[in-house]
This record gives structure tokens, sequence and C-alpha cells, in this order.
């Protein structure tokens, strides 16, 4: 609180009392004044018309109408006298002098009466004039005297007495009450000003101290004086500031001490981290190599004849490394989030390719399970990056045929009503979510109602990384779900501002699958297991494959004459090589731009980048089969386009 709120407080707080006691005075002395006024001024009245009524006594007795009106003339020479009018026992106006302002009563009895008149601020005063009436006893007459008859009336004197000078006497008693009231206000306001200045002063001291204190200046101490009134209190403060400035230099030694502590364990902390993160990219690379190849010998023991138990067997062993692969590309995108390396390209893009790119991947799983998947055409076009909102719709749609037993699953995208937005909605007749569960979905691994870890039931990577990339894309994910009834997720993204013009591209001069036949495809690859399996399968599709380990073989099928139409290379290779410094100097010694993509079990962002830098589209195991030959078809179009990166 600053002094100058504090000073107006303690000056209101001396003042009023002292204006109430002003107040109180002042209206005291005006009420007693003032009716001290009117009594003395009734009074005076009474008085001059006893007076006159007992000299008009003999007038009325004798008629002697000169004589009352000498008397009535010297009435009206009296203060505040306006008229006098002196009437006999039958009501007859004999002396009336002066400027009456009344009328005359109808009935005047035998007492005395006072009448206000507001009108003219006037007291009309009715005095009885009687007879005097001698009492005599004859002190020699032994018998009692007998009462004396009632005086007899002669008649009434009425005199008008004037207000005027009585409220110009009670004016000058106001003036002189409000002068009194003020100067005793200001009185009191100068001992309300010397006392706030006696208090201020070391409450201003203690408050410029805590101040100080509070700014960290724990050295500074008050000069206590021997008759301030706050003398305990900055004694206090001082030790408290003794006290404050101990504990400060206690708690440096102790942050000094625990900072030194952190910091070795941070660089602790560091240390292992770095070893983890090693541990962990040669893990997954040495996992994603096995299961790549695994993935290759499955798709390629599909195209052989079988029994129906072997069958079987066949599809457990795809259904185990299909949920090995989307564990792995789940923890990979988990992976890009984390190190924040997902690169967002925002463009204008007509959102039923994407429609159409989800129908035809998807349509095949939801027959599978007796579903209908429908997807609602739209026109719409959107401002956003197509890649990653594809990722989210195949995300949200994979779940939702999943966990829909019967019915089946609507895409949909409507406009809101400002116009600048659009809402794709992902709409099944699952089971739906509990409230409780509704917020918990979008945690790392979390399922409901999947304790016993069905990988079946996916493994609870989805909703995550749904959520967090669009978080990414700045666009609002929404839920709504009733359980047994089904559930809605839908994804606002912004419309592509109006008056834009925009085509879409026709369709991909892809070449069909039995196109492939007789495609010259150089594969490089040092993994002995993982280059089996991806030449098993290119064969099987009707590739002519040439398998190199590295650079110095690829380039010597080359000098033999071998002109590749695409080159598929790991990104590792031995003695320290790369596939992209491979390609490069592999379509230099063709003197041409040959097709090419890359496959890594490598996670590394830099790698990612490098890739892109480079051209080339980035495939990372383990590669499903399906993926492979749509980017195969694509690559070998007229209008290949590279530089992506595929998981």
């Amino acid at each position: 609180m600053r002094m100058g709120d504090i000073r107006s407080r303690i000056l209101w707080a001396a003042m009023l009392p002292v204006t109430l006691i002003v107040v109180l005075l002042v209206a005291a002395f005006l009420v007693a004044r003032v009716s001290d006024q009117q009594e003395a001024h009734s009074q005076g009245a009474r008085s001059l018309a006893h007076q006159l009524a007992a000299a008009s006594e003999y007038g009325l007795f004798s008629a002697n109408i000169a004589h009352l009106q000498t008397v009535a003339r010297g009435a009206l020479r009296e203060a505040d006298v306006r008229a006098v009018t002196i009437l006999n026992a039958d009501g007859e106006v004999l002396v009336n002098v002066g400027l009456p302002g009344y009328t005359l009563p109808a009935h005047l009895g035998r007492q005395e009466t006072l009448d206000y008149n507001p009108d003219n601020d006037t007291d009309l005063l009715v005095q009885p004039i009687t007879v005097s009436q001698l009492k005599l006893d004859d002190p020699f007459d032994a018998k009692t005297s007998e009462t004396m008859a009632a005086p007899k009336i002669l008649g009434h004197v009425l005199i008008e007495f004037s207000h005027e000078k009585v409220r110009l006497r009670e004016r000058e008693l106001f003036w002189l009450g409000l002068a009194l009231g003020l100067a005793g206000l200001l009185l009191g306001g100068l001992l309300a000003l010397r006392l706030g200045r006696r208090v201020i002063e070391p409450v201003a001291r203690v408050s410029r101290m805590i101040e100080r204190i509070g700014q960290g200046e724990l050295t500074v101490r008050a000069e206590v004086l021997p008759d301030d009134p706050l003398r305990d209190l900055q004694l206090g403060l001082n030790q408290m500031a003794r006290r404050l400035e101990s504990g400060r230099d206690e708690m440096e030694r102790r942050i000094a001490s625990a900072t030194a502590a952190l910091r070795e364990k941070k660089e602790e902390a560091e240390t292992a981290t770095l070893a983890k993160s090693r541990f962990l990219a040669a893990a997954s690379h040495d996992l994603r190599q096995p299961t790549h190849a695994l993935g290759m010998f499955v798709a390629r023991l599909q195209q052989f004849a079988h029994s129906a138990e072997t069958t079987h067997l066949i599809k457990n062993m795809e259904n185990a490394v299909l949920a090995l692969q989307d564990l792995l590309d789940g923890l990979l995108d988990i992976s890009r989030l984390d190190a924040m390396t997902v690169q967002v390209q925002v463009q204008p893009f007509a959102l039923a390719d994407i429609f159409d790119q989800l129908g035809a991947e998807l349509t095949l799983t939801a027959l599978d399970k007796g579903l209908r998947l429908r997807i609602r055409p739209t026109k719409v076009w959107l401002l956003s990056d197509p890649t990653l909102l594809h990722r989210i719709l195949l995300n949200l749609l994979g779940n939702a045929l999943r966990y829909t037993k019967a019915g089946g699953v609507l895409l949909a995208c409507r406009v809101r009503a400002d116009g600048k937005r659009a809402s794709i909605e992902v709409w099944d007749t699952g089971i739906g979510i509990a409230p409780e569960h509704q917020r918990a979905i979008f945690k790392e691994f979390y399922q409901v109602g999947n304790l016993e870890r069905d990988r079946g039931k996916g493994m609870g990577l989805g909703l995550n990384i749904v959520e967090r990339t669009a978080q990414l894309l700045g666009h609002r994910v929404q839920l709504r779900s009733r359980p047994g009834t089904g559930t809605r997720f839908s994804i606002e993204v912004p419309l592509l501002p109006p008056g834009t013009a925009m085509e879409r591209p026709g369709p991909p001069q892809v070449k069909p699958l039995e196109d492939l036949v007789g495609l010259v495809v150089l594969v490089i690859e040092d993994d002995a297991l993982a280059r089996e399996g991806l030449v098993s399968l290119l064969v099987s599709w009707g590739a002519l494959v040439v398998q190199a380990e590295g650079l110095t073989a690829a380039q010597w099928q080359l000098k033999d004459g071998l002109l590749p139409d695409l080159i598929i290379s790991d990104y590792r290779l031995l003695d320290g090589e790369n596939g992209i410094d491979t390609v490069r100097q592999l379509r230099a010694a063709a003197g041409r731009p040959i097709p090419a993509c890359l496959m890594s079990g490598d996670t590394d962002p830099d790698l990612l980048k490098a890739a892109k830098d480079a051209g080339l589209t980035l495939l990372h195991k383990p590669v499903r089969p399906a993926k492979l030959r749509s980017l195969i078809r694509r690559l070998t179009a007229p209008d290949q386009t590279d530089g992506e990166v595929l998981t």
C-alpha cells in the first residue's frame, strides 16, 4: 500500500469523528438558539398583548375611542407589531391601526389564542379584555366571603406579530454556526494532519525497509529511535533481515552444491542417453533387417500352392509380421514426432485425392471383416500437408475398422458455416468409448478393453500419432462417442481461400502389374537374408533382377552392359558406403538419371533429410510388399517423382 493511500486513510479516520462532533455541536447550538429566539418572541408578544388589554380596559369601559387609538398606536411602535385591532364585546371593530394581513376570527372566546399564518409568516394573538375585579374582605365580618364571579368580557385585542426579525436572527445564527463549524473542522484537520505525520513517518520508514528487503537488500537495517511508536516492529524487522541474510547465504551454498551434483547427474544421464540411443538405433536397425526379410519371404511363400492347413499357417505368419511391422512403423512415427523432425509442407490440394487413396487402401480390409466402407465424394480444396493428413485419416479409419464388428465405417467431409474450415469426419458403428476413457485413449499404448495386449486390437499408438500430428499441423481433433453405439472423430482443416483456381491432376499413368514382367531391377543389399527375400519377391513379379553387395559389384554390372530400369539400394552398405552416394555414382556411370529408391532400417532424422535432399524416395524397413510394388509402378511411370519418405 502506498504512503499516500495510508496518509489519506489516517486523515479520514481522524476527520470523521471530528466532523461528527463539530456537526453535532453546531446543530445543538443552532437548535437551542433558534428555540430561544422563538420562545423570546412568543413571550414578548404575550406580554405586549396583556399590557395592551390592560390599557384598553378603561377606554372600552368609558367608550373613549381616542384613548383606545392612542393605546393601539403606542403598541404599533413596538418591534415586530404589524397591526392592532380592538373589538368591543359585540365583536365590533373600534380601533384598527397598521396593515393587518388577517381576517377577523368568527368566534372569540374568553381564552388567549395564538395562531400562525404561514402565508405571510406572522402570528395572530387574540387577548380578551376583562373587567378588573378586586376581592374585598371585611376583616370585621365573621362571615366567609363568597366566591367571586367570572370577570366580564369587555372586548378583545388582536395583535399581528411579524417573524421577519426572528428569521433574520436565525439566519445570523446559522452563518455563525457554520463559521464555528468550519473553524472546528479546520482546527480538527490541522490536528489530524499533525497526527498523521507523526504516524506516517515511522510507517513510511518501515515500508521502505520492507520494500528494500523484498528487492533482495537483506543487509538493510532500520534506525530505531527511542520515542518511535513502531520501535518494537523495527527491531523485529532488523532481526528478520539478519535471519534472511543468513538463510540466503546458506541457501546459496546449498544451491551451489546441489547444482554441481545435478550437473554431474546430468552429464551421467546424457552419457547414458547417448549410449541408449546408440543401442536403440542399432537394435532397431538390426530388428528391422530380419523383419523386412521375413515379410518378403512370407509374401513370396503366399504365391505358391498350399494345402488348407499350410495356407492357414502362412496367413498367421503374415498377421504376425504385419503386427510387428505396424509396431515398428508406429514407433518410428513416435520417434519422429519426439525429435520434431517431421517437416510440414502446407499446400493446396483436393481432398478427393486422399479419399480415393484411402478407399483403395482399405476397401479390401473392410470386405475381409464383412464391413461396409463408405467414402462420401467431396469437391473441397484444403490448405494443409496432404501426406500428414493422409496418415491421420489412415490411422482413424484403421482404428474404426479394427474395433467395428458389424455395420460399417463412413468417411465424409462437410464445410463449416463460417466458410473457412472443413470438418473431415470418420464415423463407425463400433463398440464406442466410455466418457472416462475418451481422454486417455490418446496416450501411448493405451487401449480400452485390451489388458491382454491382443495384437489383433492394435498397439495403442494410432490415436497418439493422430493427436500429435494434428497439433503439429495446427488442426483440432474432436471426439464424440457413445458406448454400444459408435464413435465419431472429426478434424478441422482450413479451406483453400475462395477465388483460388486449382485443377486436380489426372490419374498417374502407371504400369499394370503384369507390365513389371521384364523390368530390369538392380538390387544393392549387403545383408544376404534381406537381399534374398527381396530378390525372390521381385522375381515372382516377373522382374529381371541383378543383385550386388555394394558399389563396386554394381559398377562391374554396369561395365558388363547392364542397363537397369530401377535401382533399389540399402542405405548402409559394405566398407562404410551408403546408398545415396552409390546411386549418385551409378547414375553418373550410366549417364542418365536411373529411377531409384532407398531402403533402410535407420530412423536417424539426418537420414530423412539427406534422402530428401538427394531426391530419393526412402522406404523404412520392414517394407510391405504392396507398398514396394506400388512404388515400383510409380517410379517407372513417365511422370515419376522422388524425394518422399515412406514407412
